[in-house]
């Protein structure tokens, strides 16, 4: 990365805590006036600590963490040939660690042989990841019971040169 302060390194298991945490404040400044409350709470569910673990054990999270005082500034994983769990803190996002993160992930996908990477696409997300190559779907729905829905789409970009 071009700023000095700012760094990507791998998932370690004593990230786990203030990951998880990082992880629920996006959801909540990022999602909370876009997805019912049901659909929040399905999303911090999804990134529990549990799945968090299982996510590292089947691929390779990456931090993107602050120099100066060691905080999360981004994450984003690698499962296969899916990205999973992309957050960026609301107040840098658009400012080019979200892009590098992508371009990370995308790499490591590319290293390890993945012609064609997925990824699950949040309604606030559609553009970035349009500006990013992505083949955005149709809306896809998970029941998050009492009538409640989480509304996503999926994104599917080639690997190949």
């Amino acid at each position: 990365m071009n700023n000095r302060y700012v760094s990507i390194r791998r998932f370690r298991e004593a990230d786990l805590s203030p990951l998880r945490d990082f992880i629920s404040a996006v959801i909540d400044a990022s999602y909370s006036g876009v997805y019912p409350p049901r659909a929040v709470d399905f999303f911090k569910d999804w990134h529990s600590d549990k799945r968090i673990l299982e996510r590292n054990a089947q691929g390779v999270i990456l931090i993107v963490e602050d120099n100066r005082d060691g905080s999360i500034l981004a994450t984003g994983s690698l499962t296969g040939s899916e990205i999973e769990g992309v957050f960026v803190r609301p107040d840098i996002q658009r400012k080019g660690i979200d892009a590098e993160i992508m371009r990370t992930l995308e790499e490591i996908a590319t290293e390890k042989g993945v012609s064609e990477i997925k990824l699950s696409v949040s309604l606030p997300s559609g553009d970035f990841y349009e500006r990013l190559g992505y083949e955005i779907s149709g809306e896809l729905s998970t029941d998050v019971g009492e009538g409640q829905s989480l509304i996503y789409r999926e994104g599917i970009k080639s690997l190949r040169k």
